[in-house]
C-alpha cells in the first residue's frame, strides 16, 4: 500500500513516521542534566515514580521524557493494556468527546487518534466516524503506551506513602510482597477516583452488595437478566448502566432522578477552551468555585447517544421527582421508600459518582492532615458548607503543599495530576480535551524544581567543564599591534 493523501496507509507506515519526528525533533532531548542519586536505604533513587499508568499518567510521563528526565518509572495495579476505567467500569458504547480533539499527543499530528485511526481504517472510515467506541479508545492508549516507551510496572499497587528529608518514600506492594523505593518527586496520576472512590449516599451503606452495587464496581450483569433493576441516578453512568442491563436481559430498569428531568445542557461545554484550560489556574478562589458549583448544580447530561442507547427499549422507564428517602432488603428484593411512593426491585445500582474520600484511600490517609486543603482557604461567601473543603489546594504544578510549614516538606514533592485538582486547574489534569495542556504544565513544574534543587550541582558542573570548542590550532595571538595603532600606550611612552 502507498501513502494517501490523509497519511500513512499502514500502522507501521504510521510508527515511521512518528520516529522520524522524535528524531528530527530530537525527542527526548540526548542532553543529560541530572544526576544519579542513591538512597541510603533503599539505592538508586528515581527522580519521578508515577503513580498510575491510565491516559493522565502516560501523558505526564511523555511529557517528562520530552524534557530528558530519564530516570521515570510508572506503576500501575491492573494488568498491562487494562489501565485506567476504559476496559474496565466504564460502560458507555462510545466517548463523549469529539474524535478529532488531540488529547495527548502534545502536538505531534502522527500521535494523535486520528492518525492511528487512518492508517488502519483510511479516511473514508474516519470522515463517518461520530464518536470513538470506548473500547477503541483502549486500544489506541495501548499503542500511545508502546509509542513513548516509558518503563511501566504493571500489577503493582501503592501501599503507603512518606518521606525522609529530600525524598519521598513510597511502599509497594504486588504478588511478590511489598517494597520500599525512594523518588525525589512523584507525580500521582491514579485516576478519578484518586483521592477518594465512589460516592454512596448515607441511606445506601453498609447494604448487602448481592442486592446493591456502586455503578464504579464490579456489576455481574449476566445475573440480572429476568430481574427488575432500579438505577438512581441521572447522569451518564446511570444511563450506561441501564443500558448494559437491559442488554444483558433485564425484565425492567427504571431509572430513578430526584430533578423533575434529566438534564439537558452541558454547561461546562460553553467555556471549554484553551484559555480556559491555561487561563483558569489565574482566576480568584471565588471565580473558581463559582463556575465548578454552577456546573455542579446544573449537571451534566448524559450524552445523546447514551440516552438513545437505553430508551430504545421498551421496558425502560424514567422517573423523575423520584426521591429515595428509605431502603429496606426483604425477600431477595430491595424496597425503596421514595416520594413516588414504595418501589420493588430485584438489584439497584447507585450512579451517584465519584467524591473525594481520604477514607477510601489508606494508603495515601497520612496525606490530609499534613496538606492544604481548599476548606483552609476558602468559604463560599452565603454558605455554612462547602463542598470541596477535602479537595486539595495544589501549587502551580499540581503540587500538593504542606499545610505546616516545616512538618513535612516531602509532601511538596508529590504533584496531585488527578481529578479532584480540577478546583485548583481546571479540567486539565483527566479529561481528553485538555490533557496535554495539563501534563505539560506538571512535567515543566516538576523538571524546573528537580533544576532548582540542584543548583549546587549545577554551578560544579559548570565549573568543573573542560571540554573545549576550540584547540588553539585554529588561530595565533598576534603580537604587533602598531598598524592599528593611533598613538603610543602610556607606559611606551614613559
Amino acid at each position: 500500500m502507498t501513502e494517501t493523501d490523509s497519511g500513512p496507509a499502514t500502522l507501521a507506515a504510521l510508527e515511521a513516521r512518528l520516529a522520524r519526528d522524535f528524531e528530527l525533533l530530537v525527542m527526548p532531548p540526548a542532553k543529560d542534566w541530572l544526576e544519579p542519586r542513591t538512597h541510603p536505604a533503599y539505592g538508586p533513587v528515581l527522580d519521578v515514580a508515577v503513580i498510575g499508568a491510565g491516559m493522565s499518567g502516560l501523558a505526564a510521563a511523555f511529557a517528562l521524557k520530552c524534557l530528558a528526565v530519564r530516570s521515570l518509572k510508572m506503576f500501575d495495579r491492573s494488568p498491562a493494556g487494562f489501565e485506567g476505567p476504559w476496559a474496565t467500569f466504564a460502560r458507555m458504547e462510545t466517548l463523549r468527546s469529539p474524535p478529532e480533539l488531540s488529547g495527548p499527543s502534545f502536538g505531534f499530528s502522527n500521535l494523535t487518534f486520528r492518525a492511528w485511526f487512518e492508517a488502519q481504517f483510511g479516511l473514508a472510515a474516519w470522515k463517518k466516524l461520530y464518536r470513538i467506541p470506548r473500547l477503541q479508545w483502549m486500544d489506541y492508549l495501548r499503542w500511545y503506551r508502546r509509542m513513548i516507551d516509558v518503563p511501566i510496572e504493571n500489577d503493582i499497587e501503592l501501599a503507603d506513602i512518606g518521606g525522609d528529608g529530600e525524598f519521598v518514600v513510597l511502599t509497594l506492594r504486588s504478588a511478590n510482597g511489598t517494597r520500599k523505593i525512594a523518588a525525589r518527586r512523584v507525580v500521582l496520576a491514579n485516576g478519578r477516583d484518586g483521592l477518594g472512590g465512589p460516592y454512596t449516599p448515607e441511606m445506601f451503606r453498609g447494604l448487602d452488595q448481592r442486592y446493591v452495587r456502586h455503578s464504579a464496581e464490579n456489576i455481574d450483569f449476566d445475573a440480572l437478566r429476568h430481574k427488575v433493576v432500579g438505577v438512581i441516578g441521572a447522569g451518564a453512568s446511570a444511563v450506561d448502566n441501564a443500558a448494559e442491563a437491559l442488554e444483558h436481559g433485564a425484565a425492567r430498569v427504571a431509572m430513578l432522578l430526584r430533578r423533575a428531568d434529566v438534564p439537558r445542557i452541558n454547561k461546562g461545554m460553553g467555556i471549554g477552551s484553551a484559555g480556559f484550560w491555561v487561563g483558569f489556574s489565574h482566576l480568584t478562589h471565588a471565580q473558581k468555585w463559582s463556575i465548578v458549583n454552577y456546573i455542579d448544580e446544573q449537571a451534566v447530561p448524559p450524552p445523546r447517544d447514551s440516552m438513545l442507547r437505553v430508551t430504545r427499549h421498551e421496558n425502560f422507564s424514567i422517573f423523575a421527582n423520584c426521591t429515595p428517602t428509605g431502603i429496606a432488603i426483604k425477600d431477595n428484593r430491595v424496597l425503596l421508600d421514595t416520594t413516588r411512593g414504595r418501589l420493588a426491585f430485584d438489584f439497584l445500582i447507585l450512579a451517584t459518582g465519584l467524591t473525594v474520600d481520604w477514607s477510601q484511600r489508606p494508603e495515601l490517609a497520612v496525606l490530609k492532615p499534613r496538606i492544604q486543603l481548599w476548606g483552609n482557604h476558602f468559604m463560599p461567601e452565603g454558605h455554612t458548607e462547602f463542598a470541596q473543603a477535602d479537595h486539595p489546594y495544589v501549587g502551580p504544578a499540581f503540587e500538593f503543599l504542606e499545610r505546616e510549614p516545616g512538618t513535612a516538606p516531602w509532601v511538596n514533592r508529590i504533584h496531585c495530576f488527578t481529578f479532584p485538582a480540577y478546583l485548583s486547574h481546571g479540567p486539565i489534569s483527566g479529561d481528553i480535551p485538555a490533557i496535554s495542556t495539563g501534563a505539560e504544565r506538571v512535567a515543566s513544574g516538576v523538571a524546573s524544581a528537580l533544576f532548582a534543587e540542584d543548583y549546587e550541582r549545577t554551578w560544579r558542573r559548570m565549573v568543573e567543564w573542560s571540554n573545549p570548542e576550540l584547540r588553539g590550532d585554529e588561530y595565533v595571538l598576534s603580537e604587533d599591534v602598531s598598524p592599528f595603532l593611533t598613538e603610543q600606550p602610556a607606559e611606551a611612552k614613559t
